[in-house]
């Protein structure tokens, strides 16, 4: 009985590291490349919020650099999530988008109302604070 408390803690404890290690370990891809620029955002203006923007999110152990976005309704968004340290992901399920590190999501911003993002990979002690918003104005 004893010998299958101190496996289970064990498994537990060993779960608990790997789950915490997510967000603040560096990763092999990570490690040989230059850093990720800062945050970028372009836009191309079309007739009354029917321009596309291009917006670059950088991402680092809990925190987001751009903790508040700013497009017209109408707009074309292609949103590009850099991890430049740790692993996270971006998910708004309003807008039907949720992507990891290094991809992009399109979509129209249709409805005009502010669209709360949050990190959606597990990463650590500070997932719970990363969160930004869009707002569609």
């Amino acid at each position: 009985m004893k010998k299958t408390v101190k496996t289970a803690v064990a498994v537990l404890a060993a779960g608990a590291l790997i789950s915490l290690g997510a967000c603040g370990g560096s990763t092999n891809q990570n490690a040989n490349r230059s850093p990720s620029p800062t945050a970028t955002s372009t836009a191309t203006e079309g007739a009354a919020g029917q321009g596309t923007q291009n917006i670059t999110v950088t991402a680092t152990n809990w925190k987001f650099d751009k903790p508040e976005i700013r497009v017209r309704q109408g707009d074309k968004i292609h949103l590009t999530l850099q991890n430049q340290q740790g692993n996270h992901g971006i998910e708004i399920p309003e807008l039907n988008v949720n992507i990891k590190g290094g991809e992009t999501a399109t979509f129209t911003a249709d409805k005009a109302g502010t669209y709360e993002y949050r990190c959606s990979i597990q990463c650590g002690p500070g997932h719970n604070g990363m969160v930004g918003s869009i707002i569609v104005e």
